[in-house]
């Protein structure tokens, strides 16, 4: 784990590279928000965030996240990777938003553990704009039909959508058309279902500026602030 004064250095690095990004495609920095994943670092990594001013986090598996907990008080937790749906009943009352919510049966799984801990969450819809075979997501077509699904349940809060780009560092292009595509699913969305869904979570650390050109209003990042694992 890295020390604290290189996290808070890497974060200033980091905020910069976001308002850069801004700038350059005429959009307020207050537009985007920065979710620092805390996956596969020991609980000094949420640490570290909360006393940056962080409120909430992003992790990747159910159990390292709720081990995590019981260290921290006061976070937000999102859970950002894949969920079970066997897993689902974990996520209530541990989690305030799942951002990878793919399929009915999940949606069905989560709200019944809810309702017996007369809990509520917010959810986003995993959709897989890049059409990449080793991502998870709902392909565009099946997501009208899970929003409405999810409005059935007053556990349930649709706030947006999030996506995965295809791996492809040397083409950025890749990665922008599939944050274009969200930002175009959603658009329709709003207009369909006359909501905001104001979130789309969308970028990371090495595609943060094609994910705010194409109007990202969250940023999952992770080795940018806390470095690679050895």
């Amino acid at each position: 784990m890295i020390p604290e004064n290189e996290f808070q250095q890497n974060l200033k690095i980091l905020k910069e590279r976001v308002a850069v990004a801004c700038s350059s495609e005429n959009r307020s920095i207050d537009e985007v928000t920065i979710l620092p994943v805390t996956k596969n670092w020991p609980v000094d990594a949420v640490c570290y965030a909360q006393r940056a001013g962080f409120s909430r986090v992003g992790e990747n598996r159910v159990q390292e996240a709720l081990e995590k907990q019981e260290s921290v008080n006061e976070m937000k937790w999102d859970l950002i990777g894949h969920l079970q749906s066997n897993k689902a009943k974990l996520v209530a009352g541990r989690f305030t938003r799942v951002q990878t919510i793919d399929s009915i049966k999940l949606l069905t799984k989560i709200h019944s553990a809810l309702l017996r801990q007369e809990e509520k969450i917010s959810i986003l819809i995993q959709v897989n704009t890049g059409r990449d075979p080793a991502k998870a997501g709902i392909m565009e077509d099946q997501c009208e039909e899970l929003i409405e699904k999810a409005m059935s349940f007053p556990t349930l809060k649709v706030e947006g959508f999030m996506t995965i780009a295809p791996y492809a560092p040397d083409d950025p292009k890749i990665a922008r058309n599939a944050f274009s595509r969200l930002r175009e699913l959603r658009d329709r969305m709003v207009n369909q279902f006359n909501l905001s869904f104001s979130e789309l979570s969308m970028g990371m650390t090495g595609d943060l500026h094609e994910a705010v050109a194409e109007g990202s209003t969250m940023i999952r990042v992770g080795s940018a602030l806390f470095g690679q694992r050895s």
